[in-house]
């Protein structure tokens, strides 16, 4: 029983944080240093993740194949690849320093 109250109270969170959103005035929002903020954000957000799924485990820093395909990826964004290839050198990359030294 305390998973669905868990879920219950999950979903009026969500609801309140997405109302609260819709009650923000125009004004706020047309604001420099916010339209600035909602720009940076998502990227950051997203960089910390990558971050956290590459050198993470648990609660353990750890170095290994998925770091190399992060660089391979990194190498392939300096030289403006397309995503596509940036994704395909990244899984290229880790699959072979896998399949090279045994890492998991």
């Amino acid at each position: 029983m305390n998973v669905w109250i868990a879920i219950g109270v999950t979903a009026v969170g969500c609801y309140a944080v997405k109302l609260l959103g819709l009650l923000v005035p125009a004004g706020i929002l047309e604001r420099p240093f916010v339209r600035r903020l909602a720009a940076l954000l998502p990227v950051a957000l997203l960089a910390a993740l990558t971050a956290e799924q590459t050198f993470a485990d648990g609660r353990a820093l750890v170095l290994d194949a998925r770091a190399a395909g992060l660089a391979a990826a990194a190498v392939a964004l300096l030289l403006r690849a397309p995503f596509l290839v940036v994704v395909a050198a990244a899984v290229v990359v880790t699959a072979g320093v896998r399949a090279m030294t045994g890492w998991a």
